[in-house]
């Protein structure tokens, strides 16, 4: 029963955090996707090449492809960080923890989940001067001549949305209501 208290709304702000975590894990999903597809379409070019010079003629392959992924996969690789984060899918070495009593252990994984919110503000504090930068440049992607700035937002978003899943886990209480 949600009583209006900060506990309710706790929850509701948890339940919110996770499926914007999920979701734009589904979008970065897409863009993955989406990059498999046009690999195999330059791939599938070259192929063809290959073919067409038996009869005279050449197929290029798609002009630009090595901008596209690289821009694609700068911002579909940290979109997989928030969502990834929410599942504790992250690497943990806890050999010596699982001898420690459960309030220590409680006690080091929230100390861990804020070091890694701290860590992915961190992070966004720093690609947001990247992007900042790019832009004053005016930098473009090599063959395409796509701004490259506009790339920088998404991954700035996952940090941000990563550094919130990891703040909202460091403060979780355990079944009995403790921190």
């Amino acid at each position: 029963m949600n009583d209006g208290s900060g506990e309710g709304r706790t929850d509701r702000m948890r339940d919110l955090v996770e499926k914007l975590a999920a979701a734009w894990a589904l979008i970065g999903g897409l863009v993955l996707l989406a990059i498999v597809l046009v690999t195999t379409a330059n791939a599938g070019a070259f192929t063809l090449d290959r073919l067409a010079r038996a009869f005279g003629t050449t197929v290029s392959g798609l002009p630009g492809y090595e901008d596209f992924v690289r821009l694609a996969i700068s911002a579909a690789a940290l979109m997989l960080l928030p969502y990834c984060q929410h599942r504790r899918g992250h690497v943990a070495v806890d050999l010596f923890a699982k001898w420690l009593p459960p309030r220590i252990r409680q006690g080091l994984d929230s100390a861990i989940a804020l070091a890694m919110a701290a860590l992915a503000a961190f992070l966004a504090f720093w690609m947001t001067l990247g992007l900042l930068e790019t832009r004053a440049d005016g930098a473009l992607s090599r063959v395409l001549g796509w701004p490259e700035w506009p790339f920088y937002l998404p991954g700035i978003a996952s940090l941000l949305l990563w550094a919130a899943v990891a703040a909202l886990q460091a403060f979780e209480r355990d079944e009995h209501g403790r921190a």
